[in-house]
């Protein structure tokens, strides 16, 4: 049997590569509250700050289309049973190739939240 080894990954027509250590389109772990931050990411550039709770993020390299799944998380809230924390994307803001919005919601309302632990993930083609 034989091995491959590589450093970089890049699918026929896309124009930037993946790193073989992070094989989804894009990744980030950042902090929303305040001023939104990253503290480690694959092929993110920046947060918006839209609201609180709402915030975009940008990919350094665009996607080939809208059409990547994107999962994300959050911390939950200890303050009840029902205060978990639920990360997902605005239905009036739909993906685009360069950015995604989303909102981080308490389940035991429909208000937004500041989490201090976020992490998002992209699946999908790279421009």
């Amino acid at each position: 049997m034989s091995t491959l080894k590589v450093t970089n990954i890049q699918a026929t027509g896309e124009t930037a590569s993946r790193a073989v250590s992070g094989v989804a389109a894009a990744w980030v772990n950042f902090d929303a509250t305040g001023t939104p931050s990253s503290r480690d990411s694959v092929n993110f550039s920046s947060i918006t700050d839209n609201a609180a709770g709402d915030f975009t993020l940008n990919w350094s390299n665009n996607m080939s289309d809208a059409n990547y799944s994107v999962t994300g998380t959050t911390k939950s809230f200890s303050t009840s049973s029902t205060s978990t924390c639920a990360i997902g994307i605005k239905e009036s803001t739909l993906p685009s190739a360069a950015s995604v919005t989303m909102t981080t919601n308490r389940t035991s309302s429909t208000s937004t939240v500041e989490s201090n632990i976020n992490f998002a993930v992209a699946h999908g083609d790279l421009a």
